[in-house]
């Protein structure tokens, strides 16, 4: 539903390079940076501050998001009126009606991601800020209540506006249970320890063990499930994490994704390298985790050491550092040749201290069209990347490919962060 009361929801982040505040994406992004700290923040040295800063100005933006009763706000601007803009945030004329679901228009599985991102990040702040962490962790007890309570998809309440950007496929169960995992890991609770257990069947059985990312946690909840529940035998969680690996390692006889010839991880659809970073990250927390029992994985006649895992996670890291057959990185202003036309609205405009007139909605065409490269670097953006056959356009109007996203760059975080100190 539309939201026409005053509420205060500056900051936050946008999700790619519109002018859009999509909250489910957003709060996946957010988990994904606190469990790359939670991992891997030892390993971060000076750039812990920076990222703290980043997962506080999600967080603070939660807080505003679920401030009022009874509501979870879900969405800020038109994504119809937005994309078809080129337009710098400067300059934002669309509307920016926030969309909110609610008892009555339940949104279950941006409610619980909000919880697992609000749990996952009182623990990062729990040692330095004792106050905001339980704050943040109060307030994902909560959200998970109306998450779980309101049970609902957003694409029934909010479907005409979060689809098709961000419609969840997967249902809204995932969710449910990745939000009840986070507060197990965050409290030790036994009740969100018998939710997990009583509320696992649920998730859908057809999905691959392959799957995680903003959408589908199906991956990332056995892998940190199964270090917080060891209680049965066989445990399922350890199984299906087992069969994650089975899924993504090149060499694995029941591997589902597909590897280009420069061995960079490619699953269908847009953004690609989200699933390059997120499964990889997950690779290498769960080697730890096979490190500390001392086991291996056998995948048939396949035998899949905690080495192998980090060096697989390796590999994509290095592709996307320069390590490909085009020697090109896909991370913007890193390295001699990185992408230049990326498909990000401030980064294509001029800045308002060189273009200090209004640029309109239309006005922003001229410079989406031009080959020429953006006049401002987005620093540190990843963008989608390369095609199955490692080639890549280098085109603004290639969003599927140009385009950088916040989740594909968060789990990089806990990445780098590792082969940084290893």
């Amino acid at each position: 539903m539309a939201f026409h009361s005053q509420v205060d929801l500056v900051g936050g982040y946008y999700d790619a390079g519109d002018n859009v505040k999509f909250t489910f994406p957003m709060a996946f992004s957010i988990t994904m940076l606190a469990w790359s700290l939670l991992e891997f923040g030892q390993s971060l040295g000076t750039d812990l501050q920076h990222s703290l800063k980043a997962i506080q100005w999600g967080t603070d933006y939660l807080l505003k998001a679920t401030s009022v009763p009874g509501f979870v706000f879900a969405q800020v601007g038109d994504p119809y009126g937005d994309h078809n803009c080129w337009e710098r945030p400067e300059d934002m004329d669309t509307p920016r009606t926030p969309y909110a679901v609610s008892k009555e228009f339940p949104g279950s599985e941006v409610s619980a991601e909000i919880a697992a991102a609000l749990a996952a990040s009182s623990m990062v702040f729990r040692p330095i800020n004792r106050g905001y962490s339980a704050r943040l962790l109060k307030r994902a007890r909560m959200v998970f209540e109306f998450a779980d309570k309101y049970r609902g998809s957003y694409n029934d309440s909010l479907g005409p506006w979060a689809c098709p950007f961000y419609c969840d496929y997967s249902g809204y169960q995932d969710e449910l249970v990745w939000g009840a995992a986070w507060l197990l890991r965050a409290t030790k609770a036994p009740y969100y320890r018998n939710y997990v257990l009583a509320n696992i069947q649920n998730l859908d059985k057809s999905s691959s063990f392959a799957e995680f990312g903003w959408d589908t946690k199906h991956a990332g909840i056995n892998v940190l499930v199964s270090r917080l529940i060891k209680s049965q035998t066989p445990e399922p969680f350890i199984t299906n994490a087992d069969k994650f690996v089975c899924s993504v390692l090149p060499e694995s006889p029941i591997v589902s994704v597909s590897y280009s010839p420069g061995g960079l991880l490619i699953k269908p659809g847009g953004s690609n390298l989200q699933h390059a970073t997120a499964l990889s990250f997950l690779l290498l927390v769960y080697s730890r985790r096979l490190s500390k029992d001392s086991r291996v994985i056998h995948c048939g006649n396949v035998v899949a050491t905690p080495a192998r895992l980090i060096q697989v996670a390796r590999s994509q890291v290095d592709y996307i550092l320069g390590s490909n057959p085009l020697n090109m990185s896909y991370i913007v202003g890193y390295s001699k040749k990185f992408p230049e036309r990326i498909h990000h609205r401030g980064s294509s405009l001029p800045s308002i201290t060189q273009h200090p007139q209004h640029i309109d909605c239309t006005g922003g065409a001229t410079y989406f069209y031009t080959n020429n490269p953006n006049p401002n670097l987005l620093t540190g953006a990843v963008v989608g990347g390369p095609d199955i056959k490692d080639s890549y356009a280098d085109s603004r109007a290639d969003f599927a490919h140009s385009e950088p996203t916040t989740y594909i760059n968060a789990p990089l975080v806990g990445l780098l962060a590792y082969f940084k100190s290893h």
